[in-house]
């Protein structure tokens, strides 16, 4: 190579928050010095390498594949029981030379996690000796072992390990790194280097150890560390370099620094040119599915599974398609996989589903284009007759854009686990793997992240954050041209100016690294020949290239689910089995798609629960549109998303008849009948430009997706054929332009039908179960929530509405969760705070081997107090477990420690099998005649409030009753939404929302002032308001737990969900008192009314005020009349008095009117 310099020692993102060098800036500015090439060496790890190397490949440089290992002082097995401090390791630059040392470096760096991992990914000497051909090793930075000993002047030392690394490496392989960077403990590294280069003959090489781009990126690379650690700027203990020389440097700048050192600049060229790796993309190494011996292929085996799972699923599933369709459509897709190579593939998903179904871990009935294969359909990996349906093969499979497939699993979200483990146990540990994914720092993070380092309050920076745009991966220079009111900040306030210019240095950079929900990789040799691997949050093992570059060095990725709504269809399954032994055992997977039952509460909306179907928005849409066949519910989920949703005006018209359904050709009515004549499905649009311009289904899926990308040279071409197409099938050239525009403007709306309809079925069987079986239905979403207090809430008020019971816990009706007993709910034992999960089925196991509980001493004497414990009892007791026995809480409360002490003692004896003074044998779980229970203290039971008050601390909720249910005739004329509501109102909108207070988190602002956030809650879920300090000061003694107020505030959405900022907080009572200006009580003229009339004018008198009464009389043929205010009777509207009237003449007899 020319005389140049190349950067052999460079932090790209990857080295998380410690490199600020993003890829593709980088590479570009590379170019343009006219550098032949670049490395990259982040700390520990090979994150980037495969965009690294693509992407200087794309602009025409060299790219070197390094890292920059920590290497541990002594053995990398030594852990901290050795004295090893959190920093104490060597760092030391490798980089690979072909690929072989690209596989050793990929070893060497998998080691570091998997074997030598504390606080960092360490590698040892022993490693290098077995790992080191192929690599080129520098001595690293000032935090590499010779520069170090250098610096403690141990030159012996450095000069003997200097030896060692040019021993392992060999002579032309190790290099000793020089630096550039003006700092003073550089410079004597630098001497003895030399010194070390003259004595042992080992080369030099300079470097710059670049962390960020350019000069003026120091600054923000400076807050990057301090995000990373935490600190703020003024913090003097922060780490931070004292330099801001660490940028990308030219040739021209950096050659003349290392004058002074032979060979420096020159050497970097020598390494880059012995440096030369193709990497192997685009071949994939799909994993070996074993067959059977009496099969000669995987290809043969495969048909034989289709064929003889298509003949099972007919006789299961008659269809009224002819034999002769399927068999046809079978062998097609059967050529098309087997020509293609992927029927390893196939049975590879096969397997895995077969063994969760053997295991009777619930399977989704299939997710993503998948859904569209008759294969698929055949061998169970998907539930849905993709013929009955007209879901396309070619949107999933297209042989004339080969790609690989891509079979997304849905499990049950508690055993996805299993299946994970059965594919590990299948393929071998070191051929599976989980997918790395990276957390970016995103326009409104960045801000807010920026701020916090820059010592800016909260509010200030929440306020800029506020102000970028709610758009999915919105730049901050996007945010800056769309909204003036930030560009103003901006252009006024330094502050904000400074605060904008550093967030956007930062945004975009990788911040973390987690686990993908969903990949996993299974590969045919170890994965270490292919990837490097790392390890997760919880020692899962991880690749560390993400999901895109997995692919692209050939590996396959499956994508393992985990969806929780299976896991509650199953608990319902089981609960109906249970409690219906008398009827035929439901399958869930064998109901009929056309239930009226099921479509009739669709169509009411009453969705909480159902899966997809829950928002406000989808409840309008599905009473607006009422469906009444599956076809509906899949345009229903293909529509509801931003786009489409302009369609669905239209669509709810035409399937009402209100609108004329019209077709521009008639081609287009087979294609479009079930959707109205509206296009809503990508395969719609692919069964029209086969339909009407004679493209095969592969060419119209290739159409698609150029529409989808909208490709402008691409949908020329395809323009022309389709109109050429059209005209050859007898279509005039302008209707097939109209035609071609049609399904253009479709293109980018429409829906993946596959995906469509196989969530459909999910959909369709939450509606069937809740419909027909309600109290199952909500038992199994209880136990599924059981941990989301807020989605409890909104249950318990679903179940009130449904008029489904909702019993307290008691620990002789009780399990573990919640179950179904009588057309009851009744509460689980396991979702009391406290209260373990093993303990539980250690009472339950006493309770069902000798009988229920008798008293609470008779419990605490024969459950295992061992597990057990004094925490769980005092839970038991305040959430009315024991109520059953007949005992008040308090009383139990009293006696707690006695009870525990007998109970203790009782089982000491029956361990040592004593016989009592009673003399009855205790070594069995009962006795011959029952211990007497000692007497229980006549204390006062708790008042309502203090029960209710426990319950909630306990549980989450009110379990007896409700605080608000006083008031729930007031609340919709006193409140402008519920908590339900809040994600529909507008932002800095005002609200008016009435509740109780369930928690208050205050805190000091740094004037010194005390703020608040709460959770209010009402009878539908929580919201979070924000209390600033003049409200705090208003509203003061109101805020507190339990207090039942109404809230005005305006609405904060930011990325955490949506708050209330409060301005005013005013006690209910007081609010209801003065709000309401006359009372509407309804009669009916039946025959017990003259009974009612008496007690109600007691009522009345009861409770007088100045609000006045009307009656309203309601007659059996629905007339009604209403008189005019009573004279000389006005009443207070206070909450007993709502309660009251509703004794007497029912609930909803009552109308407040403002």
């Amino acid at each position: 190579m020319a005389s140049s310099f190349v950067h052999l020692h460079l932090h790209t993102q990857f080295s998380l928050l410690d490199g600020a060098n993003q890829i593709e800036p980088l590479v570009k500015q590379i170019k343009s010095f006219n550098q032949p090439a670049v490395a990259m060496t982040d700390h520990g790890n090979m994150f980037g390498a495969v965009e690294f190397y693509r992407k200087a490949k794309d602009v025409g440089l060299k790219p070197i594949i390094g890292c920059e290992a920590y290497m541990a002082l002594g053995s990398r097995h030594a852990k901290k029981d050795s004295g090893l401090a959190h920093n104490d390791y060597y760092h030391l630059i490798l980089l690979a030379r072909n690929l072989t040392g690209y596989q050793n470096l990929i070893k060497l760096v998998s080691k570091g996690y998997l074997e030598g991992f504390y606080y960092k990914p360490r590698i040892d000497k022993e490693l290098l000796k077995l790992h080191h051909e192929g690599i080129i090793a520098l001595s690293g930075c000032l935090s590499g072992e010779i520069p170090y000993l250098i610096g403690q002047k141990d030159m012996d030392g450095a000069m003997a390990v200097a030896g060692e690394f040019q021993e392992i490496f060999g002579k032309d392989h190790f290099y000793l790194e020089v630096q550039a960077n003006g700092l003073d403990h550089q410079r004597v590294a630098n001497a003895g280097l030399i010194d070390i280069h003259k004595k042992l003959g080992i080369p030099l090489a300079g470097t710059n150890d670049c962390h960020y781009l350019n000069k003026e990126d120091a600054r923000p690379h400076e807050l990057m560390l301090c995000l990373q650690t935490g600190k703020t700027v003024s913090d003097p203990n922060r780490m931070k370099f004292d330099t801001d020389q660490l940028y990308v440097k030219s040739t021209e700048e950096i050659a003349p620094a290392f004058a002074e050192f032979p060979g420096a600049v020159m050497n970097t060229c020598l390494i880059a040119d012995h440096c030369d790796l193709t990497l192997p993309l685009n071949q994939t190494h799909l994993p070996q599915y074993r067959v059977p011996d009496a099969f000669k292929d995987r290809e043969s085996y495969l048909e034989h599974l289709a064929i003889d799972g298509l003949r099972e699923r007919l006789q299961e599933r008659p269809s009224r398609i002819a034999s002769a369709v399927y068999e046809q459509r079978l062998r097609e897709e059967l050529m098309v996989i087997c020509s293609m190579g992927f029927a390893g593939y196939f049975l590879i998903v096969w397997d895995i589903i077969r063994f969760a179904r053997s295991q009777r871990i619930p399977v989704g009935p299939g997710r993503g284009s998948a859904a569209g294969s008759l294969v698929a359909y055949a061998l169970r990996i998907t539930d849905l007759d993709p013929l009955v349906y007209t879901l396309l093969f070619e949107r999933f499979l297209n042989p004339e854009r080969v790609s690989l497939p891509d079979i997304d699993m849905d499990f049950c979200m508690d055993r996805r686990g299993e299946v994970i483990n059965y594919v590990v146990d299948k393929y071998g540990t070191d051929h599976v793997a989980q997918i790395i994914t990276f957390g970016t720092l995103g326009a409104k993070a960045a801000i807010r992240d920026v701020g916090r380092v820059l010592e800016m309050s909260y509010a200030d920076a929440d306020k800029v954050a506020k102000l970028v745009p709610n758009q999915l991966n919105i730049s901050l220079q996007q945010a800056l041209e769309t909204e003036p009111r930030l560009r103003e900040l901006v252009e006024t306030d330094p502050k904000v100016n400074e605060l904008m210019t550093n967030a956007r240095s930062l945004e975009g950079l990788a911040r973390h690294a987690s686990t993908h929900a969903a990949g996993i990789v299974i590969s045919e040799g170890p994965l270490t020949d292919h990837v490097p691997l790392y390890k997760g949050a919880n020692d899962e093992i991880v690749t560390q290239y993400s999901m895109g570059d997995v692919e692209k060095i050939g590996l396959v990725k499956f994508d393992f689910l985990g969806l929780k709504t299976l896991t509650m269809i199953r608990r319902a399954e089981t609960l109906i089995n249970q409690t219906h032994p008398d009827m035929p055992t439901l399958v869930i997977d064998q109901v009929p798609f056309d239930d009226l039952p099921t479509f009739a509460l669709l169509s009411s909306g009453k969705t909480t629960g159902l899966f997809q179907l829950e928002s406000s928005g989808m409840r309008d849409l599905l009473t607006g549109l009422k469906p009444d066949r599956f076809e509906d519910i899949i345009a229903i989920i293909a529509l509801y998303r931003p786009g489409p949703m302009d369609l669905i005006p239209d669509f709810i018209k035409r399937k009402q008849g209100k609108v004329p359904i019209t077709y521009e050709a008639p081609e287009l009515e087979p294609i479009l009948k079930d959707t109205y004549g509206v296009i809503v499905y990508q395969e719609q649009v692919m069964a029209i430009a086969n339909k009407v311009a004679g493209f095969s289904l592969g060419q119209a899926d290739i159409l698609r997706r150029a529409m989808g990308k909208k490709k402008p040279e691409e949908m020329e071409k395809l323009r022309v054929q389709f109109i050429e197409g059209a005209r050859q099938n007898k279509i005039p050239e302008k209707k097939a332009e109209k035609l071609y525009e049609l399904i253009q403007k479709f293109a980018g709306y429409g829906f993946n039908k596959s995906h469509a309809a196989a969530y459909a079925v999910v959909c369709y069987q939450t509606a069937y179960l809740k419909a027909h079986y309600p109290t199952e239905f909500m038992a199994a979403l209880m136990t599924t929530d059981m941990g989301n207090q807020d989605k409890l809430v909104g249950y318990f008020t679903d179940c009130r509405d449904l008029g489904i019971k909702v019993l307290g816990p008691d620990v002789n009706a009780s399990y573990t969760h919640f179950a179904v007993a009588d057309g009851a709910i009744r509460f689980g034992l396991a979702a009391i705070k406290n209260v373990g999960e093993g303990a539980i089925e250690s009472v339950l196991e006493v309770r069902s081997q000798t009988g229920p509980f008798g008293s609470f001493f008779d419990f605490c004497r024969r459950v295992d107090l061992h597990k057990v414990n004094k925490r769980m009892l005092e839970g038991l007791i305040k959430a009315g477990a024991f109520d059953s026995t007949g005992a008040k809480r308090a009383q139990l409360m009293a006696v707690l420690d006695q009870a525990v002490e007998e109970g203790a003692a009782a089982q000491r004896e029956r361990a040592q099998g004593q016989i009592s003074i009673f003399g009855e044998e205790l070594n069995g779980h009962s006795a011959s005649v029952p211990l007497p229970t000692p007497g229980l203290p006549s204390i006062a039971e708790w008042d309502q409030a203090q029960r209710l008050k426990y319950e909630r601390e306990l549980t989450g909720f009110y379990i007896s009753a409700h605080p608000l249910t006083r008031y729930e005739a007031t609340l919709g004329v006193l409140s402008t939404t519920s908590t339900i509501g809040l994600k529909d109102c507008p932002d800095n909108g005002e609200v008016k929302l009435c509740g109780i207070i369930a928690t208050v988190k205050s805190m000091l602002t740094k004037k010194g002032d005390r703020m608040a956030y709460l959770t209010v809650e009402d009878l539908h879920g929580t919201a979070e308001v924000i209390v600033f300090p003049d409200l705090f000061k208003m509203a003061g003694e109101l805020i507190a737990p339990e207090r039942i107020v109404r809230v005005t505030g305006t609405i904060d959405r930011g990325e955490k969900g949506t708050k209330i900022r409060g301005s005013k907080i005013e006690p209910l009572a007081e609010v209801q008192a003065q709000s309401i200006k006359r009372i509407r009580i309804r009669l009916t003229d039946r025959s017990d009314v003259r009974d009612q009339l008496p007690r109600l004018l007691e009522v009345l008198r009861r409770h007088p005020g100045g609000t006045t009464i009307s009656m309203s009389v309601r007659t059996e043929n629905t007339l009604e009349a209403e008189t005019a205010p009573l004279p000389h009777l006005s009443v207070c509207p206070s909450d007993h008095f709502i309660s009251d009237v509703e004794e007497v003449l029912g609930k909803g007899a009552i109308s407040l009117l403002s």
